[in-house]
């Protein structure tokens, strides 16, 4: 007997070609999408999809949930959005590989205000052990890709200077390894120490590394080079990707708030490069809304030995002179802050940190310094990072796909974290016309697990894996906004996980059906 059969919805494979009648059938965990009769055919339950979209789950390849769904492990606020496989490790932080225990719980630390706590004192170590975690155990399927701040850890430590030809040596070691428990490929995060540490050259060895074993380079690029033009960032990203002979994926690829230059300078770029024969991709949120870490707002040199002399820094006075010195006061103005733990700051979450510093009688950075200090490094921030006039373009764009960036932290986090997959359905498509169906379902489904890589989801193809949506495209929407960010999806009817039936008209059924998705053993 069928484990599962969904009829009379409209099916939109992943592909990007237009929609079909027809039924999909789930049996063993596995897809087959049958057209015909289906009335002698049996099945332990039925959907009936009259008015819905039948589509693959949705891919998100830039999640920073890899810590927090081991807490939260029904993982709503995705769930709902009907995502079904998410990427972690993004931004050069990974949480594996690592020698002991003790980096491993000064590196969480030291990220706390962007990647929050497991439930439990961590005690994993290799790769292997933390994809381990998740198998049954969580909602949806996790894939992880290797992190180059834990790789530099491992080699070089905490310190900013040039690896020897030695650490190299081992870092490119660390990389094969990890590739071969499974990771999908080389993240970094230039804008965090200690992996923004690492220069070019660096990069460009451990991504040839990655890339042999099949792996690809997925950055957050250097904003320090932005003195040298708004390009400057992506292009050495580019020129990463030509050296090594990587595919590059560029992360939330979009013009600034600011606007610097135009929004087709940022998409002539990938378009360049990918006429030149490079594989070129990039995702982008929807919603103009960042997040990060508020350390992210501190100078390099803070962090220059680890979360021990970022503490140091901020309790220095010499150093405090310093970091105020150097810090653009502009970047205060418009973020909020969120992920209080000491109950006398929970006054201030969702207020911007400007409101928070006159409600204290303090200066901005003083607040900004005293918060960090009270809250060990554990503030997240979120602020308008994106141009919200051309963000359309970014989304709409052929050689871009949808990832939420999602920070479940705090009670205030940016919208997308709750709706960023369903207002592509609601406001990009239904509203506003900037894509058809097929192909925003496309740049949710197919195209990322193309640009990882994955053999059998993506697509609703017979014999692929069972990750499957019904929604309805008519009253599909994300209520999420700044001031009430913690709403769920509404529209989304059904999600699948691995055959399994996880949300039901709209309410978790508790299943915790999720695997860990390794490189070379995608099912598994």
């Amino acid at each position: 007997m069928l484990e599962l059969l969904i009829k009379n919805g409209l099916v939109v494979d992943g592909s990007g070609s237009p929609g079909f009648h027809a039924t999909v059938l789930v049996k063993e965990q596995k897809v087959t999408v049958y057209r015909g009769d289906v009335s002698h055919l049996e099945a332990e339950k039925v959907i009936d999809a009259t008015g819905h979209i039948v589509c693959p789950g949705f891919i998100d390849i830039h999640s920073h949930a890899g810590l927090t769904i081991l807490g939260a492990p029904h993982h709503d606020p995705k769930l709902r959005q009907g995502v079904t496989t998410e990427l972690v490790g993004i931004d050069g932080v990974s949480h594996a590989p690592f020698k002991t225990q003790e980096e491993l719980h000064r590196y969480i630390w030291l990220d706390s205000g962007f990647n929050g706590y497991p439930p439990m004192p961590a005690d994993w170590l290799t790769v292997e052990d933390l994809l381990g975690k998740y198998n049954n155990r969580v909602a949806i399927n996790v894939a992880l890709i290797l992190g180059n701040s834990p790789v530099r850890i491992w080699s070089v430590g905490w310190d900013d200077r040039p690896a020897t030809d030695v650490e190299m040596e081992d870092m490119k070691s660390v990389v094969r390894e990890a590739m071969e428990e499974g990771a999908w490929g080389l993240s970094s995060g230039l804008d965090y120490p200690p992996g923004a540490f690492a220069n070019t050259d660096e990069l460009v060895a451990l991504s040839e590394s990655a890339a042999r074993l099949g792996g690809f380079y997925h950055t957050h690029t250097r904003g320090t080079l932005r003195s040298k033009g708004h390009l400057a960032p992506f292009r050495e990203a580019i020129e990463i990707g030509r050296r090594s002979g990587s595919p590059v994926h560029l992360t939330h690829y979009r013009q600034s708030a600011q606007g610097a230059g135009s929004h087709l300078d940022y998409l002539n770029l990938v378009e360049d490069a990918r006429d030149a024969g490079m594989d070129v991709t990039f995702d982008c949120y929807t919603y103009p809304y960042s997040s990060s870490s508020l350390t992210m707002l501190l100078p390099h040199w803070t962090k220059d030995g680890g979360p021990e002399r970022l503490m140091a820094a901020l309790t220095d006075d010499n150093d405090r002179v310093r970091m105020a010195r150097e810090i653009d006061r502009e970047s205060l103005r418009d973020v909020w802050l969120t992920n209080f733990k000491q109950s006398q700051n929970h006054k201030y979450d969702g207020r911007r940190l400007i409101d928070v510093a006159e409600l204290r009688g303090e200066d901005p950075v003083e607040t900004l310094f005293e918060l960090m200090v009270e809250e060990n490094l554990g503030v997240n921030m979120v602020g308008l990072g994106t141009n919200p006039h051309t963000l359309s373009a970014f989304v709409a764009h052929p050689y871009g796909m949808i990832a939420s960036d999602a920070i479940l932290l705090g009670e205030y986090p940016s919208p997308r974290s709750y709706g960023c997959f369903p207002i592509v359905l609601s406001e990009f498509v239904r509203a506003e016309k900037h894509l058809r169906i097929p192909e925003a379902i496309r740049k949710m489904t197919s195209f990322p697990a193309q640009r990882m890589g994955l053999p059998d989801r993506g697509l609703l193809k017979d014999g692929f894996m069972a990750d499957i949506v019904v929604f309805n495209p008519d009253t599909v929407k994300a209520p999420a906004t700044r001031e009430d960010p913690k709403q769920y999806s509404v529209g989304i009817e059904y999600v699948i996980v691995n055959g399994q039936v996880a949300i039901d008209r709209g309410s978790n059924t508790g299943v915790l059906a999720g695997r860990a998705l390794r490189r070379g053993r995608a099912s598994t």
